[in-house]
């Protein structure tokens, strides 16, 4: 039995495995160009995060219907399931969907006949946050939100995702002050490739609850010192990390100091189809990589409840937590 765990950071576009992307390219008369599953395979081989990019935008061509997106979202639910993940908070890209003449409708309510039956079908509690792609124009972002708001009943939070070099998170003040004036919890990718600046950025200009990957800011001590004072959750990706050479080896990641540094660390997979593991095996490449014995485990899945949007149930999140406490631990944890 895995570890009771919430998945924090997951972009469900990049859920896409090989064999579900031939599946949808025959249903919808999509061609891809690559020969077969082994072939698109070898192309999940990245230099950096544009690289991965492209090839992630490339395959968005066959999420098509509502019957897409529900397929693609159950899949992952079944492996995150599997793998122990009990609550998942969900991202997706609607730009990249609307660019392609695929309406928001189509995008949310084909998400959400999955995530509607993720409890009774898989046992995982879910919540879907609405990213906007920071390579797109601010006046985008504020379309795009304004697109969603027939369907906020079903929309948890926004984030900001894709290139971050050169796109700082100050661009998108107007759309986080519309969202937080919706209701909307805040997230954003930062100081994953950008620098430190854009973590304290998106927490003083955006109003973040959570930063997601936030790696680089072991280069600041005071704003480490902030986030550990504030209690600001970082979504880390450690397979993600190595796959898009943001560090070399997993045995390098700063996982280990920032969690000595006192951060509220969570381990998600972030796109896992792409980058070689769901929750579970980044788990276990941690543990096995950084020599993370059964307390630093515990710890990082308990932040991973502490840090999720469950403030409207705290029973639930309670439930959660009494699980990571009664767990015990085998020879090896997934």
């Amino acid at each position: 039995m895995p570890l009771p765990k919430a998945e924090l950071h997951l972009h469900i576009e990049g859920t896409l495995e090989p064999e579900l992307a031939f599946e949808l390219a025959a249903r919808n008369g999509v061609e891809l160009p690559y020969a077969d599953t082994d072939e698109l395979r070898e192309a999940y081989r990245f230099e950096d995060l544009q690289s991965f990019l492209n090839l992630y935008y490339e395959l968005m061509a066959v999420l098509r219907t509502e019957r897409d997106f529900a397929d693609l979202a159950d899949a992952y639910l079944a492996r995150a399931a599997a793998q122990g993940v009990r609550h998942a908070e969900i991202f997706f890209d609607p730009q990249a969907h609307l660019a392609r003449g695929v309406s928001m409708g189509t995008v949310v309510e084909g998400l959400w006949r999955a995530l509607g039956r993720s409890e009774d079908n898989h046992g995982i509690s879910t919540r879907l946050i609405l990213c906007f792609l920071r390579d797109e124009s601010a006046e985008s972002a504020l379309r795009t939100l304004e697109a969603a708001e027939p369907y906020l009943d079903r929309i948890t939070g926004v984030g900001l995702d894709s290139a971050e070099v050169g796109h700082p998170p100050v661009k998108f003040r107007r759309v986080y002050e519309a969202a937080a004036a919706l209701g909307l919890r805040r997230v954003a990718h930062a100081g994953e490739e950008g620098p430190p600046e854009y973590i304290t950025e998106a927490l003083d200009v955006l109003g973040v609850e959570r930063v997601d990957h936030g790696l680089r800011c072991m280069e600041d001590p005071a704003l480490v010192e902030r986030l550990v004072r504030d209690r600001v959750p970082l979504t880390l990706c450690p397979l993600s990390n190595v796959r898009l050479r943001t560090v070399d080896t997993l045995a390098d990641h700063p996982l280990p100091a920032m969690l000595d540094a006192g951060l509220l660390c969570t381990v998600n997979s972030d796109d896992p189809a792409y980058f070689g593991g769901y929750a579970g095996d980044n788990f276990e490449a941690v543990r096995a990589a950084l020599g993370l014995g059964e307390d630093r485990l515990r710890e990082l899945a308990r932040n991973s409840f502490l840090a999720s949007f469950l403030e409207d149930d705290e029973e639930r999140r309670a439930r959660y937590l009494a699980e990571v406490e009664a767990y015990e631990f085998a020879e090896a944890v997934s």
